[in-house]
């Protein structure tokens, strides 16, 4: 009796020590990875939340606690910017969404010349974003641009003046920049999601006699629910904290009416050289974001589970 007891101890210690070294050994795999994410992200986040609560002048900095984030209360330009930013990431996502998700549903029919339109709308994506801005900024122009006399020609304008100078339509420029900038993400993504959707189930519903749009909203739009909500939360992600577009073509201005939450930071913390209240700002976009993350991954779940 004692002698089986001591061969099933003996017996079980290879197997502890073997599932130790298999729970560890895909850690170790994992682990130049996580090293290179927690340097990359987890540091500067932690490093950015800490100066949030400091004071920066131009020789020393003070704790100040929760007194940055006081100020916002109190901040006029920064409540314009948060306006601003949901009027350019609105617009933007809009416009950016419903556009690549007609080109997706148009490549994937097959046409004449299909390969060389799938070049041309993917072509913006590859194009750097400091570079679309100088662009559109230059087709903005009224001396050597065309869009002014364009929307002049249309009646759209009462003259051809650059729509970047006014106040009153300056923002639709990055927009109109970022919704070109923007389409072959969509495109992409969608078209991708098409692509999976079994062929068999349109031609079911054909014969069952449903219309186009009846198989589109019964078919097609199910299936492609959890990657639009997907996609559509990362591009806002995106959208919300992009300035490069706008900062190229406005810096922000005229008068701050194109002056969303990013570009307000970058202003803070490089023009006005005041780095703890350029962090608290961000922590605030941050937990806004956070929480519209959370909210569109809880309806994501929900979607996969009912389709």
């Amino acid at each position: 009796m004692t002698y089986a007891v001591s061969e099933i101890r003996s017996a079980a210690r290879p197997r502890k020590r073997g599932l130790n070294k298999t729970a560890i050994e895909p850690w170790l795999y994992l682990s130049p990875a996580i090293v290179l994410l927690v340097v990359v992200l987890l540091v500067p986040l932690i490093i950015g939340i800490s100066y949030s609560f400091r004071k920066f002048s131009a020789f020393k900095s003070e704790y100040v606690g929760l007194g940055q984030y006081q100020t916002m209360l109190s901040d006029a330009v920064l409540g314009q910017a948060l306006i601003n930013t949901l009027w350019w990431t609105v617009a933007s996502l809009f416009f950016q969404f419903f556009l690549g998700l007609g080109l997706a549903l148009l490549l994937d029919k097959p046409f004449v010349g299909r390969k060389v339109v799938q070049a041309v709308v993917f072509l913006p994506w590859a194009v750097p974003s400091f570079l679309s801005g100088l662009t559109w900024a230059w087709l903005f122009n009224p001396i050597i641009g065309p869009l002014p006399h364009w929307l002049f020609a249309l009646g759209l304008k009462a003259e051809p003046t650059n729509v970047l100078s006014d106040p009153a339509t300056a923002m639709w420029g990055p927009i109109v920049a970022n919704i070109w900038f923007g389409i072959p993400f969509f495109a992409i993504t969608l078209l991708a999601a098409l692509k999976s959707i079994p062929s068999e189930l349109h031609e079911a519903a054909a014969i069952d006699g449903a219309s186009p749009w009846q198989r589109f909203t019964k078919v097609t739009l199910p299936f492609l629910a959890p990657t639009i909500v997907i996609t559509v939360m990362l591009r806002t992600i995106w959208i919300a904290t992009f300035a490069d577009l706008i900062f190229v073509m406005t810096e922000g201005g005229p008068a701050g009416s194109t002056s969303t939450v990013p570009v307000y930071i970058y202003v803070s913390a490089f023009k006005s050289l005041d780095k703890g209240y350029a962090s608290a700002v961000a922590v605030l976009l941050l937990v806004l974001l956070i929480a519209y993350a959370i909210g569109l991954i809880a309806i994501r779940r929900s979607l996969v589970r009912h389709v």
